[in-house]
């Protein structure tokens, strides 16, 4: 079986499933969510994360972003588009399209300077991101290599969850006339069946929930020291261990001096452990 055979058979499967359904909803609100505040405070030409120091590492790259002029702005526009596209069910792929390369970078530069305040939040973007590229993979599978325009008429899956509800004149009455209220209510119904009809993905919700507790407590681990959001966190880190002075000093080189984070990092990893005066 070829590789777009695999990909359609596993999409179609995936898009049959009302709960799957109900998660790329709460994805594409989601998303919307984080963007928008964001996207806000760039048009109104405020820094963002403004309670961070002008000295911290992400501080001083928002700082910077902040006097870059109308682009500062356009990032703001382009995150609020992104966010409306993905609230809109026809432009839900273009808003996915538009949005993946701006949480990337988010993503990236999160783990480059090890800012706390993103750790967890922009790795499940990007992966909620990622799920909804998925989710919608029939609107732009023809721009991979395996995938071939003339199969298209004889492969074609309905992809429009379309709830097998009898329509009747009385719908065209409105939604909100008797007629049209009891048409939405039929199908509600019917989509309760369906749904529990439907298998739980359990495999499916388990990689969710590990995912969430790998980037709730594995990643914020994987670092030994990280410059943290004040210097008062960053000097409880080394709280009780033998790297209290070294601790100190990577402190001050971050937050006092605001030297560049490779170099506090190379200084607190060549700098000795504390020394244990004799009684």
């Amino acid at each position: 079986m070829s590789i777009s055979s695999t990909l359609n058979r596993i999409h179609s499967q995936a898009k049959r499933n009302h709960w799957l359904w109900l998660f790329s909803i709460f994805c594409r609100f989601s998303l919307a969510a984080g963007f928008i505040p964001a996207g806000i405070v760039k048009i109104m030409d405020e820094r963002f994360a403004s309670g961070l120091s002008v000295i911290h590492p992400m501080g001083t790259y928002l700082n910077a972003l902040h006097h870059t002029g109308f682009y500062y702005t356009f990032i703001g526009i382009a995150q609020i588009a992104a966010a409306i596209f993905l609230l809109i069910p026809r432009t839900v792929t273009l808003g996915a399209f538009l949005y993946f390369p701006i949480i990337l970078n988010i993503c990236i530069l999160t783990f480059a300077v090890r800012f706390d305040g993103s750790l967890f939040t922009a790795p499940l973007m990007t992966l909620a991101n990622l799920f909804l590229l998925g989710w919608n993979y029939e609107k732009w599978k023809y721009i991979l290599p395996f995938n071939r325009l003339e199969h298209d008429v004889a492969e074609r899956e309905t992809f429009v969850r379309d709830f097998p509800v009898n329509q009747s004149a009385n719908d065209e009455r409105g939604v909100f006339s008797r007629y049209g209220i009891g048409s939405l209510y039929a199908r509600f119904l019917v989509f309760i069946k369906q749904l529990f009809s439907d298998k739980f993905p359990l495999l499916f919700f388990a990689g969710v929930f590990a995912a969430v507790i790998f980037f709730m407590f594995i990643v914020p681990r994987l670092y030994d020291v990280k410059p943290r959001n004040s210097f008062a966190a960053c000097q409880k880190q080394f709280a009780g261990k033998n790297r209290t002075q070294a601790g100190d000093a990577f402190c001050n080189c971050v937050h006092t001096t605001g030297n560049p984070l490779d170099q506090c990092l190379g200084e607190y990893e060549n700098a000795p452990d504390d020394t244990i005066s004799a009684p």
